[in-house]
């Protein structure tokens, strides 16, 4: 069973896969691991070369390779085989707009109670928390947008730098949550190809060229996943200064996948319950019964770490 996700990060290596083995080789080593044992490769490297073997045999070992520039993932290389089924296909564009609002209204829904569950943790005497509770858990009309403000709102005020601001291009605290979003696309991404769903088929983000938007939707609900792990990490280095997307907090924020959350009353590693949150969507939409989708949600405000 795969399990481990691989930092490469020399200045200059050379990547290959001569008889299973992810080989990497530097001027001052050479390191191999099975790549059946491979979830993922990180490739930060500046200056890596990437043998075809090691694009064809992580392709059929269903690995995901993520290609970053500055630290920053662009490009996202998958398997193609298993990739999509032609029925399950055509189930998802059929789907009817009725459905397909029932199916987004459930992940925002476990989004925001998994919001709630993790604001609760971390700080629960905030003076915003009931009302985010009441929005978490109520019907009201946009409520992924307020309840994003006051989650985010509630961090702020436990993080050391007072002027956090969440945004994509805001930098600093932002670069640290971005990469690790990134590497819960990465994970989404495997799972939905591994069960043969077609990721540019969503239910709410927008169709595009170049986009993957099921996999945007699915990964929202564990989003607070990666805010958990950071927030950890910038509770340990309360230095704003030390806020970077460095080795170590690259080794570390990629871990995230292999911690353990409940879900259909069994104790599993987050990667494994995205699989199994993506297994029930894909019954949902051969059937047209979104009973059967089961978003992740954290019933509970104990979290891990």
């Amino acid at each position: 069973m795969s399990y481990h996700i691989v930092n490469i990060d020399s200045p200059q290596c050379s990547l290959s896969c001569p008889d299973g083995q992810l080989v990497c080789k530097t001027v001052a080593a050479e390191k191999r691991l099975p790549l059946e044992d491979v979830a993922a490769i990180i490739i930060t490297s500046f200056s890596a070369s990437i043998h075809s073997s090691l694009l064809v045999q992580a392709a059929k070992q269903g690995v995901a390779l993520v290609l970053c520039e500055t630290f920053k993932p662009v490009s996202l290389v998958l398997p193609a085989n298993r990739s999509t089924d032609t029925l399950l296909t055509r189930a998802q564009i059929r789907l009817a707009p009725a459905i397909l609002a029932q199916l987004w209204q459930k992940t925002v829904d476990a989004k925001c109670q998994n919001q709630f569950a993790l604001a609760n943790q971390i700080a629960p005497d905030d003076p915003v928390l009931k009302r985010l509770q009441g929005i978490a858990f109520g019907r009201q009309s946009h409520k992924e947008a307020t309840c994003a403000k006051l989650f985010w709102m509630i961090l702020a005020r436990t993080i050391p730098a007072n002027d956090f601001m969440r945004g994509r291009f805001q930098g600093g605290l932002n670069n640290l949550l971005n990469y690790g979003y990134a590497v819960l696309l990465s994970t989404v991404l495997q799972k939905l190809f591994g069960v043969g769903l077609d990721p540019t088929f969503g239910i709410s983000h927008v169709t595009r060229e170049r986009s993957a938007p099921l996999a945007y939707d699915l990964m929202e609900p564990f989003r607070p996943c990666v805010d958990w792990r950071v927030f950890q990490w910038v509770r340990q280095h309360p230095n704003s200064k030390d806020w970077l997307v460095s080795k170590e907090f690259r080794k570390w924020v990629t871990a995230f996948p292999l911690e353990k959350i409940t879900y259909g009353g069994y104790r599993l590693e987050t990667r494994n319950c995205i699989e199994g949150v993506a297994r029930s969507f894909r019954r949902a939409a051969l059937t047209d019964r979104t009973a059967l989708y089961k978003p992740w949600t954290s019933r509970s405000s104990k979290w891990a770490g």
